[in-house]
């Protein structure tokens, strides 16, 4: 039965066979079909996609970053340029090791090892294809140095483009704003390519931030065949990028060099402006940041500079910062005062101060019997409390809103801050308390709540010299035409354009800042704002305690041409710090050579440009906190950093004053004259008398 079951004849091999020649035949066939069918749609239906990745293999496209456009000033000079250089980017993605490529780029290009540090900051907080910039401004040496290592170092681009560059640095900081890297945050919110394309930068503040759109300009492409490992073999096709479109200003970049140098080390803002057009030509704070620096990304030595910096280089102050006016107040107050019906010529007798109920409000000096036009020259407090009270604040508060304090204006590229011209109704809201005779008598001479930025002192002047309701622009071209005329004459105009005259030229506060130019002579005002109660008012004890110095001006003082407005914070007196750098900077307007001879002078003893101190300091703080300084943060917490600088310096300038002013607090000791002043007029101290004495600041 085995041997039966087991036998396999001929035909049934045979059969078996064929079946099996069929099915696989029949799988082969049908495996054909399919391989033919599947390469048809390949190279019929989808060959444009197979095409073009192939092509992609072969051939490489780049975008060009795009030049920025200009920003000129009035006279076509480059205030932010472009600059052709020699550069080398990261591409976090594609570094297989982090430390070891930035330890090679630090030999290959002499980087510190403070700036390795950041170099390794900005990795950590770089995304997938967003560039790091290595360096720019390279020279060819160097750049040739990294171009042969390309091979060994992936990730690392080297190649040749256009940087921004800001020809004065830290002069134009806070005017123009700066530009940088396109963080990841912005590459979430709008996936353009150009913005993780090495060398690319937008506008991060100012200026540079608002014209965005404008000033970026179309990017450029090249179309370059590559082998295998991404190597050029040539180029086949160049599309060139479109600039971005010009922004001119109406600042004299030359002015504004000068204005910013000459500020030296003080903390100060300097805005002057064109009394014909209401063109801002100067618009000055320091000290400030280095733009180009900036653009670089902020390293941790910078950062750490900036931070503990006491004179806030954050911060804008010519529009963000906020000081109490002091006398610079006085000429607006004689025009709300002549227009309700106050004489000139009527006398008043200065004893040393003015008794307000049981209260003596202490003047500076003896002024004995003062006209309008003598009380704006000696700056007698006593004359503008009488007559303020007379007539009552609420003439003078409206007056100084109309000449432009307390307002804001339509500035691109600015953030600024109204400050304050307090009145009843806006003490109730704030305090919930009511206005006084004694508020009255110190917000008249710009003190107690009375807070004003740089530039509305500019402006107030401007309208003061022209008799015009001036407005401020920016944009060269754009001038906006004057407000509401202003409801004074020409003849009450003449009152106050003599006082001011005899500030300077006269027997006034300013007498040693007289113009040596020509036949031209300067008028002016000072203005001492107190910070905080002193045992000597003016110099004394720390920096922070001292009394802020201020100047208004114009010139000529017969034809009005130029209206400048100078701050100096913690600068003491007016006539000694705000008033020879602003007689230095209308020097420059009329005579650049006899200026600058000056500048270069006090720059020898003040160690150098801005530019060359800050180098200075920078390698110091590298030597002192080169392992120490604190990590940078992403650009909000620079913008934080930013509006805490606001807040800090908002504290010094208004809440200790007002406390100050409100409580009417005497300085013991009368007031140190200036040197300029001592020359030509000698304060008589006053006895304070027994009843409650009451401070008033002095000029």
């Amino acid at each position: 039965m085995f041997g039966e079951a087991s036998h396999v004849s001929t035909g049934t091999l045979r059969n078996s066979f064929e079946r099996r020649t069929v099915l696989i035949g029949g799988l082969q066939t049908g495996l054909g079909v399919l391989l033919a069918v599947r390469m048809g749609w390949i190279g019929v239906v989808q060959n444009a996609k197979y095409t073009t990745a192939s092509e992609s293999n072969r051939v490489n496209l780049t975008l060009i970053p795009p030049r920025r456009g200009l920003i000129l000033d009035r006279n076509n000079v480059p205030v932010a340029a472009n600059r052709s250089d020699y550069r080398v980017d990261l591409i976090p993605e594609r570094v297989a090791d982090v430390d070891k490529t930035i330890a090679e780029l630090g030999q290959l290009l002499a980087l510190g090892p403070d700036v390795q540090r950041d170099l390794r900051d900005k990795m950590d907080k770089a995304r997938g294809f967003q560039p790091v910039e290595v360096a720019s401004g390279l020279n060819w040496d160097a750049f040739a140095a990294v171009s042969v290592r390309l091979p060994d170092m992936p990730g690392v681009i080297a190649q040749r483009g256009f940087s921004r560059w800001y020809e004065t640095g830290p002069s134009v900081g806070h005017l123009i704003g700066y530009v940088g890297p396109a963080s990841a945050d912005d590459y979430e919110k709008d996936k353009n390519p150009l913005l993780i394309t090495p060398g690319f930068k937008i506008g991060k503040d100012g200026l540079e931030k608002d014209f965005e759109t404008m000033l970026r300009g179309v990017p450029g492409a090249r179309r370059a065949e590559v082998t295998a490992s991404g190597k050029v073999v040539r180029d086949l096709e160049m599309r060139e990028d479109v600039p971005g479109g010009v922004l001119k200003l109406t600042v004299n970049a030359q002015l504004q060099d000068y204005a910013a140098r000459r500020i030296g080390l003080e903390s100060a803002a300097v805005v002057v402006i064109d009394v014909h057009t209401g063109e801002i030509l100067t618009m000055t704070s320091m000290p400030s940041y280095d733009p180009n620096t900036f653009s670089d990304g902020i390293g941790r030595i910078e950062w750490k500079m900036l931070n503990e910096d006491d004179h806030i280089p954050l911060l804008n102050k010519s529009v963000r910062g906020l000081y109490p006016p002091g006398s610079t107040m006085k000429p607006m107050a004689t025009l709300a005062l002549q227009t309700h019906g106050i004489d000139p010529e009527e006398r008043v007798s200065c004893p040393g101060g003015y008794r307000l109920g049981n209260r003596f409000f202490r003047c500076d000096a003896v002024h004995g019997s003062v006209d309008m036009r003598t009380a704006i020259e000696r700056s007698c407090n006593t004359y503008f409390w009488s007559m303020s009270h007379r007539v009552g604040y609420d003439v003078i508060a409206p007056m100084a809103k109309l000449l432009g304090l307390g307002q804001e204006f339509d500035l691109p590229g600015t953030r600024q801050r109204y400050g304050t011209i307090p009145d009843a109704a806006w003490k109730m809201r704030r305090y919930k308390q009511e206005w006084t005779a004694a508020d009255s008598l110190n917000a008249s001479i710009g003190q107690g709540y009375v807070s004003v930025s740089p530039l509305q002192l500019a402006v107030m002047t401007a309208r003061i010299a022209s008799g015009k309701n001036l407005v401020p622009s920016l944009l060269f071209g754009k001038i906006k035409p004057p407000g509401p005329a202003l409801p004074f004459t020409a003849e009450q105009l003449a009152v106050t354009h003599e006082g001011m005259f005899r500030v300077v030229n006269g027997s006034g506060t300013a007498g040693g800042s007289k113009l040596k130019v020509g036949n031209i002579t300067m008028s002016g005002k000072t203005g001492t704002a107190q910070v905080r109660r002193l045992t000597a008012r003016g110099g004394g004890g720390a920096w922070k305690s001292r009394d802020h110095s201020l100047f208004v001006c114009f010139a000529p003082s017969d034809a009005p041409k130029y209206a400048m407005a100078v701050v100096v914070e913690h600068g003491t007196f007016g006539a000694r710090a705000a008033a020879p750098i602003a007689r230095d900077v209308m020097t420059f307007l009329f005579d650049p050579a006899a200026a600058l001879d000056t500048l270069h002078t006090l720059e020898k003893q003040w160690g150098g440009t801005p530019a060359q101190r800050m180098q200075a300091k920078y390698r110091a703080f590298a030597a002192q906190y080169g392992s120490s300084a604190p990590k940078v943060g992403n650009d909000e917490a620079v913008a934080q950093a930013i509006t805490s600088a606001d807040a800090s310096q908002a504290a010094v300038d208004t809440t200790t004053i007002n406390t100050d002013a409100e409580r009417g607090e005497a300085s013991a000791a009368p007031p140190i004259p200036s040197p300029e002043a001592a020359a030509t007029a000698t304060p008589t101290p006053v006895p304070v008398p027994a009843a409650t004495p009451v401070t008033g600041p002095t000029p």
